[in-house]
């Protein structure tokens, strides 16, 4: 990834929270056919070790990507967040000399690790209790995986297999204008308040509020 030290985020706090937030992710790596590539929702936990963590999540048992990929390979998982297209009429400085051309504003998370598989039950069970425990407790009543029958429980975690990702590399890019000057800055922060939509939304607060304390550092 091209990281110019501007747009480079160091916070681990913050690349967690934008892995958290946006927890479906890019998943790559190598197999004796080539590249595979999949979208799988991964959860951050801390190792009993220390160190970067670990990403948890599953894959459907048909889904031959446990095979492909071995025992320790080596993968990288790539989490999206906010996105904007930027124009240059936003920016005052077109007014002035013309000299701007269109970008993107963007946050990403890569995260590099080996990756282990599990199809124990007193493995499997731990991975999908966090996974829905994480994503179910903002709800007024949250379902858990308790809630199922044990028997169709039983059924669908043979259906799964379980992995686990020992990170060894993790990092940030925040492309948030920090290259432009304050005012083609708050240019970008009026156009997208006044072009509302989700993705704008998003940009918006985050160019706002900021990523957190270690943004471009």
């Amino acid at each position: 990834m091209y990281l110019p030290s501007h747009f480079e985020e160091h916070n681990r706090d913050v690349l967690r929270r934008l892995m958290a937030d946006h927890p479906l992710a890019t998943l790559i790596g190598q197999s004796a056919s080539g590249v595979l590539i999949e979208h799988i929702p991964l959860q951050w936990k801390a190792a009993p070790g220390g160190g970067e963590g670990v990403l948890i999540g599953h894959v459907a048992r048909a889904n031959t990507v446990w095979q492909q990929w071995p025992e320790g390979s080596l993968v990288t998982a790539v989490f999206h967040g906010p996105q904007a297209y930027v124009t240059p009429a936003w920016y005052p400085s077109k007014r002035e000399h013309g000299k701007v051309v269109p970008t993107w504003n963007y946050s990403v998370v890569h995260v590099e690790g080996r990756i282990h598989w599990t199809q124990q039950g007193a493995t499997m069970r731990p991975i999908l209790d966090a996974l829905t425990d994480q994503h179910e407790a903002p709800r007024a009543h949250p379902w858990s995986v308790n809630d199922a029958p044990a028997d169709y429980t039983a059924s669908m975690m043979a259906a799964v297999v379980g992995l686990r990702i020992e990170i060894d590399r993790l990092r940030g890019k925040f492309k948030l204008s920090q290259n432009r000057s304050r005012v083609d800055r708050e240019g970008v922060l009026r156009g997208l308040h006044d072009e509302p939509d989700a993705e704008h939304d998003a940009m918006l607060r985050l160019m706002q509020d900021g990523p957190g304390p270690g943004a471009g550092t």
